[in-house]
């Protein structure tokens, strides 16, 4: 018995030593790769670069390097040039506002502090939005050097950066194929033009191949529902509706319904114009929402108000009242063309953080167009700087 508990003794001190010899031997293995590294001996061969072809060989796209990778990256991409050009004969009456009081401001051929403080006086009397017009003024002011200050083309330059980064809200592009049927709520006040842009709008989804079906839920104004059957007997598309007076919740229930059982691509909902300080009909739109997450869960996919350009700063205000109580997802910009209060996209913009997605900027069918920052910031400031 005495000799076993020997023989264990002697079998411990030898895994012991084992466990040390084996820690030391780990130790100066990470300690020699360690080494290896900080003298560069376990490097990989710098890649071998490859022969320009000459001539007459064929050419193969060779892989960007990070410089090339970084600078295409921080290149904005070109504004679409026939967006532009829509955009500019629709911002017409806009640049012959507050642009062109500021390009007279610039036209000087002596710029100084008095004229920085004419160009504050100038934006804050704009209908853009004293969000807006501060944010602009600050980013000239304090953006730009004292020399810069004397400079009419990069004040112009600032300006239309300030411009551009105001209306990209990072919101991604809207994608009504991301769903089966894709819900679309519409809203707006009376006169705005809610139901022709659901109209437009049915229509060039229809030319884009998509399946489109309406719903009628503006059951309060009898010549709504009549003017969008119209729209959709232009477009070839069906319209749901229900009695004059009824309840808009149930239209817009059955209309999402039967875009789900006949697999439609697109649904669009349309809603009664209410007065955005009658919390009654608020309320309304509130139930409105609650019976389409009912009819399919989730939906609707998309909330957006259809604004009046022509109202200018009272358009933000209706949109922020709507905000307070409703999701909007978008905003769609009406009557461009026929106002010089274009440029209340900014103010709508930074107050509201929500993207524009669509403008109106003429009557035929064809000019409700998709918002495209970079063109109407090229057209709202067309030949200045």
């Amino acid at each position: 018995m005495h000799m076993e508990f020997v023989y264990l003794a002697i079998a411990l001190v030898a895994v012991v030593g084992v466990l040390t010899l084996l820690r030391r031997a780990a130790k100066k293995s990470l300690t020699d790769s360690q080494a290896r590294e900080r003298l560069g001996l376990d490097t990989p061969p710098p890649v071998r670069q490859r022969r320009r072809p000459r001539a007459s060989e064929p050419t193969t796209s060779e892989p960007q390097t990070d410089a090339v990778k970084s600078a295409s990256a921080a290149a904005p991409p070109p504004a679409d040039a026939e967006a532009t050009a829509a955009y500019k004969a629709g911002l017409a009456k806009t640049r012959g506002g507050f642009v062109a009081k500021i390009g007279k401001l610039f036209g000087k051929k002596q710029i100084d502090e008095n004229v920085v403080d004419e160009l504050e006086e100038v934006l804050f009397t704009a209908d853009i939005g004293p969000r807006a017009a501060d944010r602009i003024f600050q980013s000239v002011k304090k953006g730009l050097s004292k020399n810069d200050l004397t400079d009419g083309e990069k004040i112009w330059a600032q300006i239309r950066k300030t411009s551009e980064e105001i209306l990209n809200i990072g919101a991604e592009p809207i994608n009504f194929a991301r769903t089966k049927p894709f819900v679309l709520l519409v809203l707006g006040v009376n006169g705005v033009g809610k139901t022709t842009t659901i109209g437009k709008l049915a229509a060039r989804l229809t030319r884009e191949g998509k399946k489109v079906i309406l719903g009628a839920g503006d059951t309060f104004r009898a010549a709504a529902t009549e003017q969008l059957e119209e729209w959709g007997k232009r477009s070839n598309v069906p319209v749901v509706k229900g009695k004059s007076g009824g309840d808009p919740s149930s239209v817009i229930f059955d209309a999402i319904k039967r875009g789900v059982d006949e697999e439609f691509d697109v649904v669009i909902c349309d809603t009664a114009g209410r007065l955005h300080s009658n919390s009654g009909l608020m309320d309304e739109l509130k139930k409105i929402r609650r019976v389409c997450d009912k009819a399919m869960p989730g939906c609707p996919h998309e909330t957006w108000m259809v604004l009046d350009a022509t109202t200018g700063q009272n358009a933000i205000s209706q949109a922020k009242t709507f905000k307070a109580d409703m999701e909007i997802t978008g905003i769609v910009l009406t009557k461009l063309d026929g106002s010089a209060k274009g440029g209340v996209v900014l103010g709508i913009c930074d107050e509201l953080k929500v993207p524009v997605r669509y403008v109106g900027v003429g009557e035929s069918i064809d000019d409700l167009r998709p918002f495209d920052s970079r063109a109407f910031v090229e057209a709202l400031y067309a030949d200045e700087g």
